[in-house]
Formats: C-alpha cells, structure tokens, sequence
C-alpha cells in the first residue's frame, strides 16, 4: 500500500512539472494566426496549482492515517 502511494505521488510531482513546462512554451511561444490552441498559460499553471494542493492533502492524510511516518531526528 505505501509502494502504491509512492508511485502515485511521483506521478503527480511528474504531472506537475510537465504543466509548468508547458505553461512555459505557452508563454515563449509566439501568438500564431491561426488560434490552434485556445488554452492560456494561466490553465497550465492553475492545473499545476491545484496538483500541488492535491500532493499536500495526500501527504497530510498519509501522516495523520500513519501509511508514512515523519523523520524524528531531520539532522
């Protein structure tokens, strides 16, 4: 059960750093004609966001239900 959330928090922190990516050649991107894409940069990094409120919830559940434990001693 811990190697399961595991994995699925690294493919969220993955999820995340490929919004902030794409938020990023979003915004390098210079504005074409023809409107291909109609998503601004502001749905990337808001997407982004709302992942990385999700990734706390799911490390403060994990705490508090004991499926991980803090480090006691962090030196």
């Amino acid at each position: 059960m811990a190697l399961l959330f595991k994995i699925i928090l690294i493919l969220l922190l993955l999820f995340i750093i490929f919004n902030l990516a794409r938020a990023l050649v979003k915004m390098v991107k210079e504005p074409s004609s023809d409107n291909e894409e109609k998503r601004s940069m502001s749905h990337y990094l808001g997407r982004r966001v709302m992942f990385s409120a999700l990734v706390v919830i799911l490390l403060l559940i994990a705490l508090i239900s004991g499926l991980i434990e803090p480090n006691a001693r962090p030196y």
